[in-house]
């Protein structure tokens, strides 16, 4: 049985890729549910529905666990999955904990970029409550990402310019962190580090959620080494043409 990947696009392609390096001896469902995409701009009843549809027509193929590996979809879905279906279902978290324990006590604020639907949602808002008791959390929303990501442009002078507008609007001198909150975001990382000033540092949480997901198939006893990183890629219900395979697999290997 294999691990599913589920993303609007390709922004869970950076989770995955962390999951075929942690666990390299298991096989893997890739879910781009490109012809809903973006999720960032739609209502939270259309995300809830849409991304319920994708996990029924996952759950029909036998797989062993989910990653929802989109900030959006799960803030907004994440309970009714692991409501609806008895396999393990692991999700996105902006990685604000570990900024804010970092930049706690020494003078510098943390900003987490995000789609606007992900930063709206009462589960960013109760986890910003929990964990940034000394207020410096601040929070900007980026969609065109999302829009640039999914057309397969990720640097030059248009995606430059539009962050460099955006972030234009905080003294980023100000600023020890920057949390990437969308699996899409980790694309431009290298435009950020040249926008950004020396010693501002860049995370996100794709990492930390596949240590989580290694941790919950070990306690659940489904971890069984038997696989060889074997990928089936699906595109809204369907299974992906070879330009489409070959534009992700350059992705996995290129970012």
């Amino acid at each position: 049985m294999r691990i599913a990947f589920f993303d609007s696009g390709v922004g869970g392609l950076t989770v995955l890729r962390e999951a075929l390096k942690l666990l390299p001896r298991e096989n893997y469902i890739y879910y781009a549910d490109a012809l809903n995409a973006p999720y960032g701009t739609k209502s939270k009843d259309e995300v809830r529905l849409i991304v319920k549809k994708a996990v029924e027509f996952l759950n029909a193929r036998g797989i062993k666990a989910l990653v929802v590996a989109c900030n959006t979809a799960t803030s907004i879905a994440i309970d009714d999955l692991r409501a609806s279906f008895k396999f393990p279902v692991i999700g996105m978290e902006p990685a604000v904990k570990p900024a804010v324990e970092k930049n706690n006590g020494h003078g510098k604020r943390v900003l987490v970029v995000a789609t606007p639907l992900t930063l709206r949602e009462e589960k960013f808002h109760n986890l910003v409550s929990r964990v940034d008791t000394q207020h410096i959390v601040d929070y900007l929303p980026m969609p065109e990402l999302v829009l640039f990501a999914e057309k397969m442009i990720f640097d030059g002078e248009e995606v430059s310019d539009y962050i460099r507008e955006q972030l234009s609007a905080f003294d980023l001198k100000n600023y020890g962190t920057l949390v990437l909150g969308c699996t899409h975001f980790p694309y431009f990382r290298k435009v950020f580090e040249s926008i950004i000033p020396p010693g501002m540092d860049i995370i996100d949480g794709n990492y930390s959620t596949v240590r989580h997901m290694k941790n919950v198939l070990e306690n659940n006893g489904l971890l069984d080494g038997k696989g060889c990183g074997d990928i089936e890629f699906f595109v809204s219900s369907r299974p992906a043409d070879e330009e489409t395979v070959r534009k992700f697999k350059k992705l996995l290997e290129t970012n």
